[in-house]
């Protein structure tokens, strides 16, 4: 098993209706650690820039739009197979397709506005981090 980084980030939805600390805890008590972490409110290029992958999407502005809508929480979870982990965790990005007991299943309001962000692979991952974070700030 690899001990691994992963970014999560509870989505401006979560932090309004205030299930960041649920969220968080979650996490701890699925054995995952958090390295770093911030509260941010994203700038529109902040946004269009981590979600640069998706640009050419036609849900690129209504994702930017949301993602600037408030504050979020980023942070850096780490331990065994974090990235695997952190999605299971996470459940299907469809919180009604998501799996009872899911971060998306309990806290998401719909497919858009689904509570929390993770990365999907160890390449993702690392530029996600680093999107973030400085080495300097992980610990």
């Amino acid at each position: 098993m690899a001990n691994e980084r992963t970014l999560s980030i509870i989505k401006p939805d979560a932090v309004r209706r205030g299930f960041t600390g649920e969220i968080i805890a979650r996490f701890l008590k699925e054995g995952l650690r958090i390295s770093a972490m911030r509260m941010m409110h994203l700038s529109r290029h902040q946004a269009e820039g981590f979600y640069a992958v998706h640009r050419d999407k036609s849900f690129f502005p209504a994702l930017v739009e949301f993602m600037t809508s408030g504050p979020c929480v980023v942070m850096v979870l780490e331990g065994e197979n974090a990235i695997s982990r952190n999605r299971e965790i996470m459940g299907a990005t469809d919180p009604a397709r998501a799996a009872a007991n899911t971060l998306r299943r309990l806290y998401a309001e719909n497919i858009e506005r689904n509570a929390v962000h993770g990365s999907d692979a160890p390449d993702t991952a690392r530029t996600e981090v680093g999107y973030f974070f400085s080495t300097l700030e992980l610990h």
